[in-house]
């Protein structure tokens, strides 16, 4: 199916629309034809802004190719096995069509060859889904659309494109981000597609890649996790597949299980998402991973009261095993569960009026209290019907403002240099000294450097082994 479609030039930045057009331009002058595929010509339909493109060429053996594109551009060629050209400093990617053969198991499993001559037709079939399967020509605005994606689009239904779907097991995690980026809804013979599909030790970074894209760019990621749970892949994620069921008091928990409360706070989080990556990664997996201690510390006690004591200590446990299944990236993984073993801290210390010290220490230990808040505000806004206001989040963050402790730990003041010039060589009891002063700072002893020189100065005459 072919039609017209109003320009992808709104949904691409202005360079890499211009550089899509002046190679359309060169390819068709040499009997060539090029055209935008996949994520930039879905976004365009959706009306949303697409920050990388892809574009393919039809009808140009690939050392013709590359020669037409060195004559405009800088290329870099680090993936021309695949048949694929970057263009230095665009966010556009120039490939001939691929052919792809399964020849073992996994994602890697697969020969890949550029193929000039084959058709829009054919490189749309091995594309994904539908909604991905589609290709526009800026030359003459032509939408190419064999599968009928913009009208799956329209129904917001994810659907696969061919059988062939099932090689890659990769494409059961991308249909769970696909669903919870666009809000769409799967078709049912995709699901089904899906459930007979096992991940065959796909590599942990490509496993990644995809959560990544669910908790950074999902706007409802309980829909994705639904699908999880439906298609049968949440048995792979043995953390998660242990949160279904798992029943909470309906005093505080109405909403249902720890299951049904963590897919709540997941859309609570992205709701508040605030844009930078590498923070809404950390909190969104943090709130994904919050109530992992649960399932091993939920009981019902004689009043018939549900509990669950120290889960928030206990999920460290279950959450590192979930997050070194996805990744090695270990200042990640820390930055993750010291907010899964905090998590309850807010509202505690809110409930306890506590001291500049606690919060100091609070600080200290999770070292970005402005993180930690995100987490229990998630948390708070996953219990529908009861409201999702947190006074305890506002109190905790203007105490940390006013602190200087909102987004950093507490710098120490005394330093070793402090030491030297209170004529002391350095020696193993600096190590003692320094950690004595930050105790002291913690608890506000002093403010400033000439109060923790003071301070020092105090310490250091108490004790006359310390003298030079």
């Amino acid at each position: 199916m072919s039609s017209k479609i109003a320009s992808v030039e709104k949904a691409l930045n202005p360079a890499e629309y211009a550089a899509g057009v002046k190679i359309a331009r060169a390819v068709k002058e040499a009997g060539g034809r090029a055209l935008f595929v996949g994520g930039c010509v879905r976004d365009a339909l959706l009306g949303l802004r697409s920050k990388d493109a892809d574009m393919e060429v039809f009808g140009l053996e690939e050392a013709v190719l590359l020669k037409l594109l060195r004559r405009r551009f800088e290329v870099n060629v680090v993936g021309r096995a695949f048949g694929v050209f970057k263009l230095r400093g665009l966010e556009l990617d120039v490939s001939l069509p691929r052919r792809e053969s399964k020849q073992g198991t996994g994602h890697r499993g697969f020969a890949v060859t550029g193929d000039p001559h084959m058709s829009p037709l054919e490189a749309a079939s091995r594309r994904d889904f539908t909604i991905n399967a589609l290709s526009w020509d800026p030359l003459s605005d032509e939408l190419i659309d064999p599968f009928n994606g913009r009208a799956d689009l329209e129904k917001r239904l994810l659907r696969h494109t061919s059988d062939k779907f099932s090689e890659d097991p990769l494409r059961v995690l991308r249909a769970m981000q696909f669903l919870a980026r666009f809000e769409l809804a799967i078709a049912p013979e995709t699901l089904e597609l899906c459930r007979s599909i096992t991940p065959e030790n796909l590599p942990r970074e490509r496993l990644f890649a995809e959560w990544e894209k669910l908790i950074v760019k999902g706007v409802r990621p309980s829909l994705g996790l639904t699908f999880l749970k439906e298609s049968g892949w949440v048995q792979y994620t043995p953390e998660l597949d242990a949160l279904i069921d798992c029943q909470q008091d309906p005093k505080w928990h109405p909403e249902g299980d720890v299951w049904t409360h963590t897919l709540h706070c997941m859309d609570a989080f992205a709701a508040q998402r605030t844009g930078d990556a590498w923070e809404d990664l950390v909190v969104g997996l943090a709130v994904l991973c919050h109530d992992m201690g649960k399932p091993g510390t939920t009981y019902t006690d004689e009043d018939g009261r549900i509990r669950s004591p120290r889960h928030d200590v206990e999920g460290i446990i279950p959450a590192e095993k979930f997050l070194r299944r996805l990744t090695n990236q270990q200042q990640l993984i820390e930055d993750v569960l010291i907010l899964v073993e905090t998590h309850m801290r807010p509202a505690l210390l809110h409930k306890d009026e506590a001291s500049d010290s606690a919060v100091r220490r609070l600080a200290r230990k999770v070292g970005r209290i402005d993180r930690l808040i995100r987490v229990a505000q998630a948390d708070m806004g996953g219990r529908p019907p009861l409201s999702a206001d947190f006074p305890a989040g506002q109190w905790l963050l203007d105490r940390a403002d006013n602190l200087a402790v909102k987004d950093a730990a507490p710098a120490p003041i005394i330093q070793g240099r402090h030491l030297i010039a209170l004529g002391l060589k350095p020696g193993k009891h600096f190590s003692p000294l320094i950690d004595a002063c930050y105790e002291a700072q913690l608890d506000g002893a002093f403010h400033d450097e000439a109060g923790a020189v003071a301070y020092l100065r105090g310490l250091v005459n108490k004790d006359d082994t310390l003298s030079c």
